[in-house]
C-alpha cells in the first residue's frame, strides 16, 4: 500500500495547475448515459473516482476512452445493462448518481446502495423520495435500490420537489432525471455548489431546458430526447483550496493556474483575516504568505457558506497558527477523524460534539500518521509540509480518490514529498 513521505519546512514558490473537479467529472460522466450519441468530456482528473466511475458505466456496455490528456469520450449508444452492482461501487458514494440518467432513460434502474469514505450518514432517501415524485416506483432490496417506471408509463412526469436538506447529489440526479421527463419540474432547496451549475450547462449543450442553475430554485423543461456533446468540466475549487491552505500554511508564493476565486469566496476570506495575500486573476488565483498568520474561526455550511471539504486543511493550517480558533462542523457529523492524527504531529486540539478548539503552536513534529478519509488526508500533507522532521502519510488512496497527482504537484512548487511503495 502507497505511502507518502514528507520531509518538511520548505517554502512553497512557484505555479501549479488545478485539475477538473472530481465533484463535477463524476456527474457529468454519468449525464453522458442519457443520450445514444457520444459525449467528450476535457479536462476531466486522473482520479482513482473516475476511473470506478468509468469501470462503473463500461460494465453496463458504455463505450468509454480515456487519453492522458484529460479527455474522455463516451458512447452510451450500446448501453445494455443499467445496473451498478456493489463491487463497483462499495468504495464511492457518487454511484446513486446513475440512478436518475438510467432510469429516465431506460425506464428502470438497479444501482447498489453506495460507499464512500467514512465522515458520517449520507442517506439516500432524499434521491428515493424525489424520483418517486417523479412517478418512479422503488423499493431497496438486497442493498440495491431497484427503481422503475410504473406500467404503460414511458417517461417519468414532471414533478415539484422540495428535498428536507440541501443535496448536491439529490440535486443533481433530480437534474439529470427531469430533463428527459414529460413537463415542468421545480427544484426547490437545490444545492448551489459551482459543480451544480456546471452539470447544468453540459446538459443545456445536450438540448435540455434549465433556468435557474446556481439558485435554490431550479426549473427544468422536460424534452424527449437530449443529442452528444463536449463540454469541459470546470477547475476543481476543493483542490485549488488546498493548495491555497498548503501555500498559506508554508510559507512562500504561488499561483494556482485555472483556479476560480469566486469559487472559493468564503475560504479566501478566512485566508485574508489570516494574513496572507491573495489575488483573483482572469486565469488563477495568486496567494503570498510570510511568517505564521492568525488563527481562525469559522463555521462549515452550504455553499457559497465555508465547505466541509475544506475543514480538516484549514484546520491543518490553524494548528501552526498564532492564537486560538473554533471549528465547527454542521455538515457531517464524523469529520474530526483527522483531529487525532493532527495531535500525533504536536497540534493541540480539543473536540466538544461538533466543534473543535485549535490552540496554535509554534512548531509541528514529524511522524507516521493514517488517513482516514480524502480530506483529512490532504490535511496531514499540509502538517506534515510544515513539521520538523520527517512524516509518513499512511492509507493514501483516499488522497487518490480525490486530488490529481498531488505530491508531483507539490514537488514542482519545491516541497520535498515522494510517493513510497
Amino acid at each position: 500500500m502507497d505511502k507518502l513521505l514528507i520531509r518538511g519546512g520548505h517554502q512553497l514558490h512557484g505555479e501549479v495547475p488545478v485539475s477538473g473537479a472530481k465533484n463535477a467529472a463524476l456527474p457529468e460522466l454519468c449525464a453522458a448515459l442519457l443520450t445514444p450519441e457520444p459525449v467528450t468530456l476535457t479536462n476531466v482528473p486522473h482520479l482513482q473516482d473516475v476511473q470506478t466511475m468509468l469501470a462503473l458505466i463500461r460494465n453496463m456496455g458504455v463505450k468509454a476512452e480515456r487519453a492522458e490528456d484529460g479527455t474522455v469520450r463516451i458512447d452510451a449508444g450500446p448501453l445494455n445493462t443499467p445496473e451498478a452492482p456493489y463491487e463497483l461501487v462499495k468504495t464511492m458514494r457518487a454511484s446513486v448518481l446513475a440512478l436518475g440518467p438510467l432510469l429516465a432513460r431506460f425506464g428502470e434502474a438497479t444501482v447498489s446502495l453506495p460507499g464512500g469514505c467514512a465522515i458520517g450518514s449520507r442517506p439516500v432517501d432524499q434521491h428515493i423520495k424525489g424520483l418517486q415524485a417523479m412517478g418512479a416506483e422503488i423499493v431497496v432490496e438486497h442493498g440495491y435500490m431497484i427503481a422503475k417506471l410504473p406500467r404503460g408509463w414511458t417517461r417519468l412526469k414532471g414533478a415539484r420537489i422540495t428535498t428536507d436538506m440541501v443535496t448536491v447529489t439529490g440535486t443533481e440526479n433530480f437534474l439529470m432525471a427531469a430533463a428527459l421527463a414529460e413537463g415542468e419540474t421545480v427544484l426547490e432547496n437545490a444545492a448551489q455548489e459551482p459543480e451544480i451549475p456546471d452539470l447544468a450547462e453540459m446538459l443545456i449543450k445536450m438540448g435540455a431546458r434549465i433556468e435557474g442553475h446556481g439558485t435554490s430554485r431550479i426549473r427544468i423543461h422536460g424534452v424527449p430526447q437530449l443529442h452528444g456533446c463536449t463540454h469541459a468540466v470546470v477547475a476543481d475549487r476543493i483542490e485549488a483550496g488546498t493548495f491555497l491552505c498548503a501555500v498559506a500554511a508554508t510559507g512562500g508564493e504561488a499561483f494556482l493556474r485555472h483556479g476560480r476565486a469566486d469559487h472559493l469566496d468564503a475560504v479566501i476570506d478566512k485566508l485574508r483575516d489570516a494574513g496572507a495575500t491573495v489575488t483573483a486573476t482572469p486565469d488563477g488565483i495568486r496567494i503570498q504568505s510570510n511568517g505564521r498568520l492568525k488563527a481562525q474561526s469559522f463555521r462549515t455550511t452550504e455553499y457559497p457558506g465555508f465547505p466541509t471539504d475544506m475543514q480538516a486543511q484549514f484546520m491543518a493550517l490553524n494548528a501552526i497558527s498564532t492564537g486560538t480558533a473554533k471549528v465547527t462542523e454542521t455538515i457531517f457529523e464524523n469529520r474530526f477523524m483527522h483531529v487525532n492524527e493532527l495531535v500525533r504531529l504536536g497540534a493541540k486540539i480539543l473536540i466538544d460534539g461538533k466543534v473543535a478548539v485549535v490552540e496554535g503552536v509554534e512548531r509541528l513534529s514529524g511522524a507516521t500518521v493514517m488517513a482516514t478519509d480524502l480530506r483529512a488526508s490532504a490535511s496531514l500533507v499540509i502538517a506534515g509540509l510544515v513539521a520538523e522532521g520527517e512524516t509518513r502519510v499512511d492509507r493514501i488512496y483516499h488522497l487518490d480518490r480525490g486530488y490529481d497527482r498531488m505530491e508531483a504537484k507539490l514537488r514542482g512548487l519545491g516541497a520535498d514529498i515522494e510517493r513510497v511503495k
